[in-house]
């Protein structure tokens, strides 16, 4: 062995023995190691299966040896043998069984071409029969065709026959009908003379008195059928300008209703959260209004005449009263009572 240990080992082994001391100490370690597997065996397995007993003696030589430093690389058995020649007469017999292996593998082999020849014999026989079975077939075959050929030759004879006599019949049936033809068409030529007659009688008929009749009627009713729509597109149009301005006045209505109660509501609640000044108040508000009412109908006098005497109080007084009220009634509610022309005139004439 090479490695450095079993080197080392088989040194102190080995070291200062020839070759031929160290071939004897490794031969008679084999040859223990072989005596005692012998011991285990049969001489049959020995003699039988070599290499089997090769293998058992490596695997157990193989530790002894190898702690000398000695390492079996090939073990071989060369050859078996014994004194008394029973190895021999193992032979023998195996001999023999393959001798008689062989005897019955010829004569099964001969049974076997016997049995395969009956059967290509059976195969070529079945070949020849299926051959004239399908002779026959096609010979059956062709008579019958044949039989159906001269039935259909004989069937296309006949009708053959009975179709000439046929178109026969029909050349004088189309004959006839191609006369009947001509017959209808001088009728209906004769017939279309006499409608485009009528039809030229008809649209002078037409030109002359009914087609003017007829567009008289037709105008005289498309005059009465604008002139209705025209009153009822009038009439849908009126009734819905009315409906549209009854629902402009009802929400107009109903705004202003709301727009009052909510005023009355609200002055309704300032008059008892503010009590007599509020109500004063309003009275002050209201005054220009007041006395816009009163001087209304003053706007519409042109003048106004007094007769009195030189002296007279009463004129004094008149004139005094209008030269003040435009300045009072000015600062209590702010109307200007001296753009009415009449008063206009009566404070020029004082003045």
């Amino acid at each position: 062995m090479t490695e450095r240990e079993l080197l080392a080992v088989a040194c102190e082994q080995f070291l200062g023995k020839n070759v031929h001391d160290i071939k004897n100490v490794v031969l008679q370690t084999l040859e223990g190691h072989l005596r005692s597997i012998l011991g285990t065996l049969t001489v049959e397995q020995i003699y039988q299966d070599r290499d089997q007993f090769a293998k058992l003696v490596r695997e157990v030589a193989a530790p002894d040896v190898g702690r000398m430093g000695i390492e079996i690389l090939s073990f071989t058995i060369k050859d078996v043998y014994d004194k008394v020649s029973y190895l021999s007469s193992l032979g023998k017999t195996q001999t023999a069984v393959v001798q008689r292996d062989a005897d019955i593998g010829v004569a099964e082999a001969e049974r076997d071409a016997g049995i395969r020849e009956a059967e290509c014999k059976k195969e070529m026989l079945d070949v020849k029969f299926l051959a004239d079975t399908k002779v026959a077939d096609s010979k059956r075959a062709f008579e019958m065709q044949k039989a159906a050929f001269s039935q259909e030759i004989n069937v296309k004879t006949a009708e053959a026959q009975l179709a000439y006599e046929l178109q026969g019949a029909k050349e004088q049936q189309k004959i006839r009908q191609e006369e009947i033809e001509i017959e209808v068409v001088q009728r209906r030529k004769q017939i279309d003379v006499e409608e485009k007659e009528i039809v030229r009688m008809d649209k002078e008929l037409i030109a002359t008195i009914r087609r003017p009749a007829e567009a008289e009627a037709h105008r005289m009713q498309e005059i009465a059928e604008g002139e209705k729509v025209k009153q009822v597109l009038i009439a849908q149009a009126e009734a819905e300008k009315i409906r549209k301005i009854g629902e402009a006045e009802a929400s107009v209505i109903e705004a202003i209703g709301k727009a009052e109660a909510e005023k009355m509501k609200l002055k309704a609640e300032a008059y008892q959260q503010y009590g007599e000044a509020a109500k004063m108040a309003l009275v002050l508000d209201a005054l220009p209004q007041i006395a816009a009412k009163v001087s209304a109908p003053l706007a519409k006098i042109d003048e106004i005449v007094i007769l009195s005497g030189e002296n007279n109080k009463l004129t004094s007084d008149v004139t005094r009263l209008l030269a003040e009220i435009p300045a009072s009634v000015h600062a209590l509610t702010g109307v200007d009572l001296s753009k009415i022309p009449l008063i206009q005139k009566a404070t020029g004439a004082q003045a």
